[in-house]
């Protein structure tokens, strides 16, 4: 099956350009400068330089020997990008837009964040091309990640806090459009996630598949064959998206996403798009959406503000509708569970929006005797310990 967008950003159905005139000419420039870029040598010589000196790729995979003997069943290979400078896999995403950024002679970013770590991977590329940066980020978030506020400030950003709405990332998304929209001679959007109009799905994707492409090559010469699953949490779905991508033509290999699903199943208490959700258009793209009745956006919730969007990535629909990829959720106390269960099976404290994954891979596991599993940790769990701490008092006492 083929994995590329038609020409207007189209993954079937899903994607595409909803967006007012004035970014039209935006976006065409971008789409034109990433694919003048993807074909320069010289471009990707310099993105490749970056991740390994800077960044810290290739980032290891990791056999999680003693979570497998307590689990039984599956071989669970953890692939850690949590390892990556500024904390998660966000940072191969900014250095390629920020690359992109100088190619098109701007020298002023604008970029939204809920948990904080795309935030904080925008304002250090910024500081490290130069850049006027400006984050948009709901008070919600700012609330629960306030030690990400700080670095983004420590590294010369402007946070701004949004309070309309949910006060959470489809705000800070909707805040950091309409900056965009004034400012957009001079400054780019540099959007975290696969989400929006095209190409900005794509482009994040590519991006990203570096973890997949590594991820790939690591597992053969580990286990000599690829895995029987790859399981991922899905926010708007930058990190499964790039983790998932070499295994698309690969049939044996399962897909599997996961989404935050909450403190309930009624409609505001969780985000998963595909269980609640139906297909529309938020942010310029068309997906899988939360909305009611009447089509207005549903509020969301999750534990963790990284996977708090009412969206999911258009590609993902895809692959959701076509049946290559299963998409599933996992309720806040499971991912709170899974988090404590990996800290202290493996010494190794996972983001939220990762305990997602990884309580997933621990309810397979069991029944899945023979199996090999990879699991994308796609960040640490450094930003999460106040939420950590408001959920699990039992671990903060006196």
């Amino acid at each position: 099956m083929s994995t590329q967008p038609d020409a207007g950003g189209h993954f079937g159905t899903y994607g595409g350009r909803y967006v007012p005139e004035v970014l039209m000419s935006p976006l065409e420039e971008l789409e034109h400068t990433f694919l003048e870029a993807r074909e320069d040598p010289a471009f990707q010589r310099e993105l490749d330089e970056l991740l390994r000196t800077y960044a810290g790729r290739p980032t290891p995979l990791y056999f999680a020997r003693r979570l497998t003997e307590k689990l039984g069943g599956a071989r669970i290979y953890l692939k850690r990008e949590d390892l990556l400078h500024t904390g998660a896999h966000k940072i191969n995403n900014c250095l390629g837009q920020a690359l992109l950024v100088r190619r098109m002679g701007k020298k002023r970013v604008v970029a939204e964040t809920g948990a904080g770590q795309h935030g904080v991977a925008t304002a250090t590329a910024c500081a490290l091309f130069g850049f006027e940066c400006v984050v948009y980020m709901g008070e919600e978030d700012m609330r629960r990640q306030r030690l990400n506020v700080f670095r983004m400030r420590l590294l010369g950003a402007k946070v701004v806090g949004v309070a309309s709405g949910s006060r959470t990332l489809k705000d800070a998304i909707s805040e950091a459009m309409r900056d965009w929209v004034t400012n957009v001679a001079t400054t780019h959007y540099l959007l975290g996630s696969a989400l929006g109009s095209h190409p900005y799905p794509l482009m994040v994707r590519e991006f990203h598949k570096v973890m997949g492409i590594e991820a790939r090559e690591q597992i053969q010469g580990i286990e000599g064959r690829l895995p029987d699953a790859v399981i991922a949490c899905v926010g708007g779905g930058s990190n499964a998206i790039g983790i998932f991508h070499p295994f698309v033509a690969d049939a044996g290999v399962k897909l599997i996403g996961v989404e935050a699903g909450g403190r309930g199943v009624g409609l505001g208490e969780h985000a998963a798009r595909f269980s609640g959700g139906s297909p529309g258009v938020l942010h310029g793209a068309r997906s899988y959406l939360l909305q009611d009745e009447n089509g207005q956006v549903s509020l969301t919730h999750s534990v963790s503000a990284g996977l708090d969007y009412a969206l999911v990535g258009p590609e993902h629909a895809w692959l959701h509708d076509n049946r290559r990829a299963e998409y599933v959720s996992v309720d806040d106390a499971k991912a709170l569970s899974a988090a404590r269960l990996l800290s202290q099976t493996e010494g190794i404290i996972p983001a939220l929006e990762s305990s997602h994954a990884v309580a997933e891979a621990a309810a397979r596991a069991p029944k899945a005797a023979g199996q090999v599993f990879l699991v994308n940790v796609s960040g640490r769990g450094d930003k999460d310990i106040d939420i950590y701490r408001e959920n699990l008092k039992e671990l903060d006492e006196a």
